[in-house]
């Protein structure tokens, strides 16, 4: 695969990274064996080095765990893999039938998940995610869900006391970059207005927007921001192309079961329909098209695509790399299904 450079962390990113949701039992449980079988396939099908990007939230530390034994068993060496990892939740017993942090979204798993987004919390996130990852240490750390946390805030005051926190966090970050122990440090989100809104306060290496960027939804705004971004010569990764399976056909859109009877999903069922006639009429794949569309933003280093079958590895792969004719594009954009971006 080919690589650039990521931004000023040194580091040299395909445009292809791999989630690992699916290694956290993301909406099913894989079996071990099934866990494993990806691993090896994203491993064989890369070089000279794989990337991954995962976090203490995905089942719970189950996804770090995975990923760790595999490494481990495997006798995988540091400057094989570079790992990506977001912190802000840890793993904590499980006391309830099923855990709390995210209801009816993790399958099978065997802890619980809190959200610890302060100074402390972050170290403590990094000591404990080190650990289930058996002693790889990641070569970049982001904040995860940094929107979710202030959302918790009821008033303006609260969210002043919640903003002190994230600093503090962010804080942390700065210090095991500083310590050599990260080459980079950054934010996850999936409200890209709460990443506008923390980098116009803290330099950050990279950026993750998730949920934010994909064929379906591309406000200018946004667009406007990768630009700066891209000026800055901030890593960017976009995360979250299919809008949780939902532009592959699926049945979820950002993690949530669509409800036909609500106008607002009724909307997007209507815009899916017209999108996948046009990719039936030039023989495009739906998810071929949604890889191409966020890797052709300018400042776009990759996107991080998690897979739960070997057999995406290689496709994903060969999507990034293989363009989609200018009619193809030309047409979504005369039927208003995107945006009439100047790149495309």
């Amino acid at each position: 695969m080919k690589t650039r450079p990521f931004g000023k962390t040194g580091l040299y990113f395909p445009s292809i990274i791999f989630g690992s949701s699916a290694l956290g039992n993301l909406f099913q449980a894989y079996s071990k064996a099934e866990k494993k079988a990806i691993l090896k396939e994203a491993f064989s099908k890369t070089s000279p080095y794989t990337v991954f990007d995962t976090a203490g939230k995905y089942g719970a530390g189950l996804a770090l765990e995975v990923l760790g034994e595999f490494l481990e068993e495997e006798g995988i060496p540091q400057e094989k893999v570079i790992i990506t990892n977001k912190l802000g939740w840890t793993r904590i017993p499980l006391t309830t039938p099923e855990p709390l942090f995210e209801p009816n979204i993790w399958k099978g798993i065997k802890h619980d998940a809190v959200q610890k987004i302060s100074y402390n919390g972050v170290l403590e996130c990094f000591e404990k995610d080190n650990l289930l990852l058996k002693g790889h240490v990641p070569q970049l750390i982001s904040l995860h869900d940094p929107d979710e946390f202030l959302d918790k805030a009821k008033t303006e005051e609260e969210r002043e006391g919640l903003w002190e926190e994230l600093l503090g966090a962010i804080s942390a970050m700065s210090e095991l970059k500083e310590s050599g122990m990260v080459k980079g440090i950054g934010v996850g989100a999936k409200d890209w207005k709460i990443i506008k809104e923390i980098y116009n306060q803290v330099p950050l290496d990279y950026v993750m927007v998730a949920n934010s960027h994909s064929l379906i939804h591309h406000p200018p705004e946004l667009m406007d921001f990768l630009e700066l971004l891209r000026k800055d010569n901030v890593g960017v990764i976009i995360a979250a192309v299919f809008q949780s399976g939902f532009l592959t056909g699926e049945d979820f859109f950002d993690y949530k079961k669509l409800d036909i009877a609500d106008p607002k999903d009724q909307k997007k069922i209507q815009w899916r329909s017209l999108f996948f006639e046009v990719c039936k009429r030039h023989d495009v794949a739906p998810f071929h098209a949604c890889i191409q569309f966020s890797l052709a933003v300018p400042g776009v280093t990759s996107i991080a695509l998690s897979v739960n079958k070997p057999e995406l590895v290689e496709k994903n792969i060969l999507a990034s790399e293989t363009s989609l004719p200018q009619e193809f594009w030309q047409e979504l954009k005369d039927k208003s299904l995107i945006s009439g971006l100047p790149y495309l």
